[in-house]
C-alpha cells in the first residue's frame, strides 16, 4: 500500500494531531520534519527556539518509535525535500496541519497546488487553534480588532473534542527513506548560554502533558489572583509547548472542561475562566496575524509609522542584558537570558520600559524576544509588542506608562523575584529593593552594593522619560491631517 507523508511542523505530538490521525486511517505513514530556515522568510527561528526544537524532535522520534515508527529528519527547501520524499516512497498523499504565518500560508498553498497536479493528494488540517481565523468574523463580516467581543463570540462556538491516537502501532512504509541525525540539524547553540534551559524545561509531548496536569490540578484554582506575581508558580508556563504543538489548545480546553463534570459549571472556577481567556488571547493573536499579515513588520495603527523612535545601541544593550538600573526590569531580562522564558507580567513591564522609557522601537524588542524566548511565536510576539507600544489591535494607550518602581512594589512586594535574578541586590532592604538609588549610601554599603559598580544607576529618570514619551506621542498627533 502506498504511504502517506505526514509533514510535522509546529505540531510535534501524537495525540490530537489531525494530520497524523487521518494518515493512519489510510495506511502506512512516513513522518517527516524539514528544517527550512529560508522557508520562514524574514523570521527564521531564534537561538532559544532552536534549542527547544532539537529536544522536541528527539522526544517525538522516541514516541514514534514506541509505536513502531520513526521521524525522518531533513534540511533544506521544504518543497524540494517533500517532492523527493514523495518520489522515493511512492507516496499517495501528504498531510500537514495548517500554520497561519504569512510566509507559511503562501508556501502551503503553492505546495498543495503542486502536489495535487502531480497526482499526490495534499490535505491540510486545523490542529493548532480552537477556531480557524478565517471562520471568526464580526457582525459586519470583518475581522475583530478588539479582544473582548472577539472572545465573547468565540465562547458561543463549539470546541471540537481532541482526537485520540488509535491504539497499536503506526503502520510503517515498505522501506524507510534516509534521515539526518538530530545533531546534523545544528540546532543546539555553540555557546553555553542555554545551559540553564534544561533545568527549567522538559520539551516534548510528555513534558507538556505533565505540565498541564500539574497546573490544572494545582495553580489554576488561584490563577486569577496569583498570575501577576512573578515570584510564585502561578502561571501554566505552557506557552512553549503550545507554540511547538507538543500539546494543542483543544487538549487544554478539554482538561479544564473535565473539572466541570461534577458541578456541571464551565468554566469550573474564576481561575479557570481567566486562564481560558489567556488561551483566547493566543487565538486572538493568530486571528490578527492571519487578517493583518503586515503587522510583524509594521504597526496596525498607521499613524504610528511616523512615531519618532530613538536609536541608542548602548541603552538597547543595557536593556537586553538586564543592566538598566531598574531592578524589576533587570530581573525579567536576566530570567529571559538564563531560562528562555519570562513571566507575563514582567514581559509587559520590560516592554513598556523599552518603548516608553527608552523610546526604542517595539521592533527592537520583538527581535530580541524572538531570539531569546523558547516560546517565540510570530503571532503572540507581534500582538504583545504592538499592544505595549500602543500601535496594535486593542492596544494599551501609549500614554499608559508603567512606573517600574511601582510595578515592582505591587507585584514583587518582598523583592523575592528581584533577589533571585539580580543577586547583587539580595541584601538590599525591602523598602529599597525596587529603588536602590534612594537608599542611603551606608545602607547600600552594608548590602555590598555601590551604584555604578556592583549594580548600575538608572540609565534614565522615570519622570523625564515619561515626559519625553508623552511629547513624542503628541508629535504624531499634531502631524495627522
Amino acid at each position: 500500500m502506498r504511504p502517506t507523508i505526514v509533514w510535522f511542523r509546529q505540531d510535534l505530538r501524537l495525540q490530537d494531531n489531525p494530520a497524523l490521525h487521518a494518515a493512519m486511517q489510510r495506511g502506512p505513514v512516513v513522518p517527516v520534519y524539514v528544517l527550512d530556515d529560508a522557508g520562514e522568510a524574514v523570521w527564521p527561528m531564534g537561538g532559544a527556539s532552536r534549542w527547544w526544537l532539537h529536544h522536541s524532535l528527539v522526544a517525538l522520534d522516541a514516541a514514534l518509535r514506541e509505536r513502531g515508527s520513526r521521524l525522518v529528519l531533513a534540511r533544506g527547501d521544504s518543497g524540494a525535500v517533500l517532492r523527493e520524499l514523495a518520489r522515493r516512497t511512492d507516496a499517495a498523499a501528504i498531510h500537514w496541519n495548517r500554520r497561519y504565518e504569512p510566509a507559511a500560508i503562501a508556501r502551503d498553498a503553492a505546495l498543495k497546488t503542486e502536489f495535487s497536479a502531480a497526482g499526490v493528494e495534499a490535505r491540510s488540517f486545523a490542529g493548532s487553534v480552537l477556531f480557524e481565523p478565517h471562520a471568526v468574523r464580526n457582525k459586519s463580516d470583518n475581522p475583530f480588532q478588539v479582544f473582548t467581543p472577539f472572545w465573547k463570540h468565540c465562547l458561543t462556538l463549539s470546541v471540537e473534542v481532541p482526537l485520540r491516537l488509535p491504539a497499536g502501532p503506526i503502520a510503517a512504509p515498505a522501506k524507510w527513506p534516509d534521515s539526518l541525525a538530530p545533531a546534523a540539524l545544528e540546532l543546539l547553540p555553540r555557546l553555553p548560554w542555554a545551559e540553564g534551559f534544561a533545568r527549567e524545561w522538559q520539551p516534548g509531548e510528555a513534558g507538556a502533558e505533565k505540565r498541564l496536569r500539574r497546573f490544572v490540578a494545582g495553580a489554576m484554582e488561584d490563577y486569577a489572583d496569583q498570575r501577576n506575581f512573578p515570584d510564585t508558580s502561578g502561571t501554566s508556563a505552557l506557552s512553549p509547548h503550545l507554540h511547538f504543538g507538543e500539546i494543542g489548545p483543544r487538549q487544554v480546553w478539554a482538561a479544564v472542561q473535565a473539572l466541570s463534570n461534577d458541578s456541571g459549571v464551565f468554566p469550573p472556577s474564576r481561575g479557570a475562566q481567566v486562564f481560558l481567556s489567556e488561551v483566547g488571547w493566543r487565538e486572538f493573536a493568530y486571528h490578527l496575524l492571519f487578517h493583518f499579515p503586515h503587522t510583524p513588520a509594521a504597526p496596525l495603527r498607521e499613524e504610528f509609522a511616523a512615531f519618532p523612535w530613538r536609536s541608542d545601541a548602548a541603552q538597547l544593550r543595557a536593556w537586553q542584558r538586564g543592566r538598566t538600573g531598574y531592578p524589576i526590569v533587570d530581573a525579567g531580562m536576566r530570567q529571559l537570558w538564563q531560562t528562555g522564558w519570562m513571566h507575563n507580567r514582567v514581559r509587559m513591564i520590560v516592554a513598556s520600559f523599552l518603548v516608553k522609557h527608552l523610546r526604542l522601537s517595539w521592533r527592537e524588542g520583538a527581535a530580541w524576544f524572538w531570539d531569546t524566548l523558547v516560546d517565540a511565536d510570530l503571532a503572540a510576539n507581534t500582538l504583545g509588542w504592538q499592544w505595549t507600544a500602543g500601535c496594535g489591535a486593542d492596544a494599551a494607550p501609549y500614554f499608559r506608562i508603567f512606573n517600574p518602581v511601582l510595578q515592582g512594589m505591587k507585584f514583587d512586594p518582598e523583592g523575592a523575584y528581584v533577589r533571585r535574578w539580580v543577586p547583587e541586590l539580595a541584601r538590599v532592604p525591602v523598602e529599597f529593593i525596587h529603588r536602590p538609588w534612594e537608599a542611603a549610601p551606608l545602607d547600600l554599603r552594608a548590602a555590598g552594593v555601590t551604584l555604578g559598580r556592583e549594580y548600575p544607576a538608572p540609565i534614565v529618570d522615570h519622570a523625564q522619560a515619561r515626559a519625553a514619551a508623552l511629547a513624542a506621542l503628541e508629535s504624531i498627533r499634531k502631524s495627522r491631517p
